[in-house]
């Protein structure tokens, strides 16, 4: 019985920097560590095996359960290893991929069978081939096609692609005039888009939200150009921790277009409507239109939410009557006007 513990066994060994694996076969761990260290040209004195898989010790009274072939890591006295996730760590600590890194997933792709890995390993391939860190068209001319000639650097086209989507909700504010019956109503709702469409040049449509040079008071990416979903309106963060960044190749330009600015208050349920009702009763002058313009257009009502957190359904959230008017006097008249609305209809 002592005898087949002496037994010579192969197992496969790498050190912890290194991804090349060699093959060893020994007797024991004592041996093991000795021709590893020699080969991998560790010191001896504290050097120690672990499995590569959870990072276990593999000592003594282990070594012979090992199955033939096992992969191991040898490491020297202050190194630590905690299974597979220490290479996914480095992987994501390393900001520059390698050429061979990217052939090598290429490689693996081709010949993969499964759909779940060939969806992992297109993914891969996606991040590794990031091109974030170009930014003219000169330098990155794939990230251009289908992009209008008159763009030059990625940061302009996102700074544009913003202010297209602020006046798309203008317009259908200045839309909302359509349904008006009344004329002096219309001609104070006509002064009120006026207004809002005077805020929103003044502060450029807002297309610093997309634009990475952008302070970062004013963006709502990072200065790498990465966006991270804000979680659905009634969510203070994403659950599934979605990201993206459409500075990094064409076809993550083209999927950021999915995401959208989604109004917590909602523009066709609740705020147009407000304002509407608001204008029914009162002057442009009475209204606090810089109340509408943060509601319709900023920050403090859009969140940027990947496709799958933007909840289409009712959000049932309404604008606040003690802001919607530039005084408490009108505030309060809107209040009794909208109670004696709902008495009406009961």
């Amino acid at each position: 019985m002592f005898g087949l513990f002496k037994k010579n066994k192969p197992v496969k060994i790498r050190g912890y920097s290194g991804d090349r694996k060699y093959g060893i076969a020994s007797k024991d761990v004592k041996e093991l560590i000795k021709k590893g260290c020699k080969l991998l040209q560790l010191p001896l004195s504290g050097a120690h095996v672990c499995l590569y898989e959870d990072g276990t010790i593999v000592t003594e009274e282990f070594f012979p359960t090992l199955p033939d072939n096992c992969q191991l890591v040898l490491l020297s006295r202050d190194q630590t290893w905690s299974g597979v996730v220490c290479d996914i760590g480095r992987l994501l600590n390393t900001d520059r991929h390698s050429d061979g890194l990217i052939e090598a997933a290429k490689g693996l792709l081709s010949d993969e069978k499964s759909f779940k890995r060939r969806k992992v390993l297109t993914d891969l391939l996606q991040n590794l081939e990031d091109r974030s860190d170009l930014e003219t068209k000169e330098e990155d001319e794939d990230w251009f096609t289908g992009v209008d000639v008159r763009f030059k650097t990625k940061s302009a086209y996102m700074k544009y692609n913003c202010e297209s989507r602020i006046r798309g909700y203008m317009k259908e504010v200045d839309n909302a005039a359509n349904s008006i019956q009344k004329a002096k109503v219309k001609e104070e709702f006509l002064k009120a888009s006026k207004r809002l469409v005077e805020m929103l040049k003044n502060e450029k449509y807002n297309g610093k939200y997309f634009d990475r040079t952008e302070k970062e008071s004013g963006r709502l990416c990072t200065k790498e150009g990465w966006f991270t979903c804000q979680g659905s309106f009634e969510q203070k963060l994403c659950q599934s921790l979605h990201s993206i960044n459409p500075y990094g190749s064409r076809e993550s330009r083209i999927v950021f277009s999915t995401w959208n600015l989604d109004h917590r208050i909602e523009k066709k349920r609740a705020i147009i409507p407000a304002l509407l009702e608001a204008l029914q009763t009162h002057k442009t002058a009475d209204i606090n239109l810089n109340y509408f313009y943060q509601m319709l257009f900023t920050r403090e009502n859009l969140k940027l939410v990947h496709i799958v957190c933007h909840k289409k359904g009712a959000h049932d959230l309404m604008c606040d009557t003690n802001k919607m008017f530039r005084t408490i006097k009108n505030a309060r008249k809107a209040k009794e006007d909208t109670k004696g609305k709902k008495k009406r209809c009961t």
